[in-house]
């Protein structure tokens, strides 16, 4: 079933009426552009901030793994049941789960905002989905718990130590418990513009796995890697948890002013204020009194992630124009559909089914082939994931621009996105293909981590590069098929072609390449899927305009190549016998990044100007619009009473008499 077309409002008629009852509506719609620009940017560095020491950290598990255990048989065995988390870990926190509860939470607090349906509906919703999913997640893990023996035979039917990787499954299975609730919570405090926790939990997650593998490892080998899985999901439970209870505890997203004012006989007042936000509430008027009523972005808690969110109107001020799309917010509230969050886990499923073909076709490879592919696939997925962060900021921001019923909005948010991801990946592509030796060198070569590991490693993670920007296309423009919040069936079909694509190119391909084959299939396959999504925009999603989306995705390719080449020469100069590796890796990166800065501007890639900006603005001292750690102290006097207009009496001089 396919989403139905949304139609974009009226440009010439709808402004018009906005500009004519509202003065200075294109005054406040351009500051408030502006704002809501600087406060997405602060939201998506924040949120790549944090991401980025979630990847050190997953680096750092990953060196204690090579480390400890190698890229031997035991490694191998764990490997096979770290499916099991990274399953977990696309379905219900990044992609799947994501995809279908966004979209509901939006729809959720706009109908909060609009104050049309009884009772709080955000509270609602989580009382009627997360009791079900709960069941739903606890079945799942005994599931997997019971069938770990046959997981293990269908994932690797050549794998050598069947045994430990069934224990390995069975105690990393708690994860689809922990995980779930986790993308709960993620989903929910994302919609509601909170990013802080959200961003953290793989942070917990790594620090977990890494303290159990370095405590436990002497006495229980890989099992400990394993055991450092469920300990780590828990700690993502826990680290969202208050906040989200913070959250449905107050609506308005702050708590009660009253107990936390101090009042003192002597006329003062002291206020003091935490938080993200700059305007807590969703679609909540602005604090300024000479704000109006329009749909035009203001700084509050929906420009703080970038929605735009328009104003309600206050007492007094005039209503905001019809607007002539209907919105989802207008429509009777849906529970959880089935259908929606069978498409939505069937695509994530789907596209996690790489890594089951990679490692059923290495199964049979010679041993530590499946550790040179993970190793691979962690370091050069890296961009990937840092470039996809503007968009997982930006995803409430689409999902409340359709449940407003702003197509135009959505649209252009995410051409912008595509666009500036593009080039984000393709600048790391870049880095990767030039310095992928001095990469894996410097990570994992020591311990039982030898170089033929170093060179075997770096050489599939060169060709798994390649499809970085495929990646990137797919889960940029996942998103926009599912903002709606209905079920769509496209990007499930485009999926499945893209997976047949793989599983056909590495079957025929393994036997001469080896890994390499394997890799340079999933680099194959992965760009089917993303040529199919970008051609299947329009009534099926958010209209983009396709011509202009393939423009921005080509125009940063020969930058990009012409960066490689120039690091890759740079490196290979300085790389030697007796030289850190770190040197060569800086060196090759810093070219890899000033050709890019050259040359993109020149080819008109979109977006590199503006990046440039939106950091420069994000680095500003923050206190200037979000309150981050500010406490505000407010004072006030009693004033004395207003005199009349008009010539003020004057006081009777006193004579000397009366001295």
């Amino acid at each position: 079933m396919t989403t139905p077309p949304v139609h974009a409002p009226d440009e010439a008629a709808v402004p018009a009426a906005r500009s004519a009852d509202v003065p200075g509506a294109d005054a406040g719609a351009d500051a408030g552009e502006r704002s809501s620009r600087g406060l997405l940017a602060r939201a998506a560095l924040l949120t790549a901030v944090l991401s980025v020491a979630g990847s050190v950290l997953g680096l750092a598990r990953d060196q204690a793994l090579a480390r400890l255990f190698g890229a031997g048989r035991e490694t191998d065995a764990f490997l096979v049941a770290w499916t099991v988390p990274e399953f977990a870990a696309t379905l219900l926190i990044e992609d799947g789960l994501a995809f279908a509860l966004v979209p509901m939470f939006s729809l959720a607090l706009a109908r909060r905002a609009q104050g049309t349906v009884p009772g709080d509906p955000v509270r609602a919703l989580v009382a009627a989905t997360l009791p079900r999913l709960t069941l739903a997640f606890a079945a799942a893990g005994a599931l997997v718990v019971a069938a770990a023996p046959v997981l293990v035979r269908a994932l690797a039917p050549g794998l050598p130590d069947h045994a430990l990787a069934v224990d390995c499954t069975r105690l990393t299975a708690t994860c689809v418990v922990s995980f779930g609730l986790a993308g709960y919570c993620s989903a929910a405090l994302r919609a509601h513009r909170r990013f802080l926790a959200p961003a953290a939990i793989y942070c917990a997650y790594n620090t977990g796995i890494i303290t159990a593998m370095f405590v436990l490892g002497g006495r229980w080998g890989v099992r400990a890697a394993a055991v450092g899985v469920a300990v780590g999901g828990l700690l993502m439970v826990a680290a969202q948890l208050p906040s989200l209870a913070g959250q449905l505890r107050h609506p308005d997203g702050r708590p009660d002013r009253r107990r936390l004012r101090s009042r003192f006989p002597f006329g003062f007042r002291f206020r003091f204020g935490f938080g993200f936000r700059r305007d807590e509430g969703a679609g909540a008027a602005p604090r300024t009194s000479t704000a109006t009523a329009t749909d035009a972005p203001t700084p509050s808690a929906g420009a703080t992630a970038g929605t735009n969110a328009p104003d309600r109107g206050t007492a007094g001020q005039e209503a905001p124009a019809p607007r002539t799309t209907p919105r989802a917010a207008d429509t009777p509230a849906r529970p959880l559909a089935l259908a929606l969050l069978g498409t939505v886990l069937l695509f994530a499923l789907c596209r996690q089914s790489q890594v089951l073909i990679e490692r059923f076709l290495a199964s049979g490879l010679p041993s530590g082939a499946i550790s040179h592919l993970n190793y691979a696939q962690k370091v050069a997925q890296i961009p990937m994931t840092l470039s996809l962060m503007l968009c997982t900021v930006t995803f409430p921001v689409v999902a409340r621009a359709v449940a407003d019923g702003d197509t135009e909005r959505a649209r252009a948010r995410v051409e912008r996105d595509v666009a500036l991801a593009a080039g984000l990946v393709l600048l790391g592509t870049a880095t990767v293909v030039a310095c992928a030796p001095q990469m894996v060198q410097l990570l994992f070569q020591r311990g039982a981590f030898t170089a033929a590991d170093t060179a075997a490693t770096a050489g599939v993670m060169r060709i798994y590069a390649l499809g970085l920007l495929g990646q990137t296309v797919v889960g940029a423009l996942a998103r926009c098929y599912f903002s709606a919040g209905r079920a769509n069936w496209y990007p499930l079909g485009a999926m499945a072609v893209g997976i047949a694509a793989t599983a056909g190119a590495g079957a025929w391909a393994v036997g001469p390449w080896g890994v390499s084959g394997i890799a340079a299939a999933n680099a194959a396959g992965i760009t089917v899927t993303a040529a199919l999504l970008v051609a299947g925009t329009g009534p099926r999603s958010v209209p983009v305009r396709v011509r202009r989306v393939l423009g921005d995705l080509a125009r940063p390719v020969p930058v990009a190549v012409a960066a490689a080449v120039a690091g890759a020469l740079v490196a290979d100069r300085l790389a030697a016998p007796g030289v850190s590796p770190a040197v060569p890796l800086a060196a090759g990166a810093a070219a890899v990044v000033g050709v890019f800065a050259v040359l993109a501007p020149v080819l008109g890639v979109r977006g590199a100007v503006p990046a440039v900006e939106s950091v420069r603005r994000s680095l500003r001292p923050v206190t200037r619009r979000l309150p981050h750690g500010r406490i505000s102290l407010r004072i006030r006097f009693p004033l004395p009473r207003r005199l009349p207009p008009g010539p003020r009496p004057r006081r009777p001089r006193k004579s000397r008499r009366s001295r």
